[in-house]
């Protein structure tokens, strides 16, 4: 099959596709189309996941279009955008019609999830790789970005952290575990659901917003350092799923929440005043710690002391210690 007939076979005709709000021209000609109202801005992220680095060979392709999807829509709520579309760059070692197949039914569950139509793309041959560029739209002025924050704001999260790090092994084959264990862990690996109804919530309110991927004290380090604050993070206030404290227990849970990665939460600084009101509408959001005057972040135990973590985040071109 050529490169035209996988397309189409495959892509466009799946349900995430079709004719979508802001979308006046999607698969089959030269560009898609995008039509923000006006007044409105575009917001755009792209992602690669290259099999090895991103995905473990060999899995299921299923999840992986799931997962795909899901780690460049959490772009688009951390900037607090709606989702508008996205396109999708397939580079395949060989054309095989199961694997396709699977693939396309993953990609599409999440696109629906997302509320994101699939507007265009590229395939080629070579080493397996996918690349998702993500476009979303927001009020102009509005989006949440890393540079607001202030002494004095709240730092919170989303909600649990460390059970996709906490995954990994079961993941590799390297562990096993009970169903009641496993299943709810591997979910928040293969299919994170991205926090676009917060990112929405969040403008007008959070002061500044990333999305938690390469590990929470990794992130919040750039947080810090493009707002020019200090950022305090709690440790013993960290938001724990009891899957991931009965496998690992405490002190790996925690381990896993400061550093793992691949959460796909959102981490955000709010003046007090607008927490109560935002917690009342998710319930999951926690508050970490704080923003303070001075720079870095700074990891407290219970007691109020600083602690030294043993790393920070995962880094493709570089020691874990940022």
């Amino acid at each position: 099959m050529n490169e035209f007939e996988l397309i189409r076979r495959y892509f466009a005709v799946s349900p995430c596709a079709g004719r979508a709000p802001g979308v006046a021209l999607g698969i089959g000609d030269d560009c898609a189309l995008l039509a923000p109202a006006a007044g409105e801005q575009l917001a755009v992220s792209t992602d690669t996941l290259v099999e090895g680095v991103h995905f473990p060979a060999d899995c299921d392709p299923f999840q992986l279009g799931q997962r795909a999807l899901a780690v460049a829509a959490s772009d688009l709520a951390a900037m607090g955008a709606t989702p508008l579309g996205f396109t999708l760059a397939l580079t395949l070692t060989q054309a095989l019609p199961a694997w396709l197949e699977a693939f396309a039914r993953g990609l599409d569950r999440m696109a629906r999830a997302c509320a994101l139509a699939l507007v265009g793309g590229d395939t080629t041959r070579g080493p397996l790789s996918l690349t998702l560029s993500v476009f979303g739209r927001l009020p102009a002025g509005q989006a949440l970005r890393r540079d607001g924050a202030q002494a004095g704001d709240l730092l919170c999260v989303g909600g649990s952290l460390g059970d996709a790090a906490g995954a990994l092994p079961l993941v590799l084959d390297q562990r096993q575990a009970p169903p009641e264990l496993a299943d709810p862990l591997l979910a928040r690996y293969w299919a994170p659901q991205p926090q676009l109804a917060l990112g929405q919530a969040l403008r007008g309110r959070a002061s500044a917003a990333l999305d938690v991927s390469d590990g929470l004290l990794a992130d919040c380090g750039h947080l810090a350092r493009a707002s020019g604050v200090a950022l305090y993070v709690e440790r013993e206030r960290l938001p724990l799923s009891a899957p991931l404290l009965d496998l690992l227990g405490r002190e790996a849970a925690l381990a896993c929440a400061l550093a793992g990665g691949d959460d796909y939460r959102l981490a955000f600084t709010l003046p007090a005043e607008h927490w109560p009101a935002l917690q009342a509408a998710f319930p999951e959001a926690r508050v970490i710690g704080r923003a303070a005057a001075g720079e870095g972040v700074h990891l407290l135990d219970a007691d109020g002391r600083e602690r030294q973590p043993l790393a920070l985040g995962y880094q493709h071109f570089g020691p874990s210690r940022d």
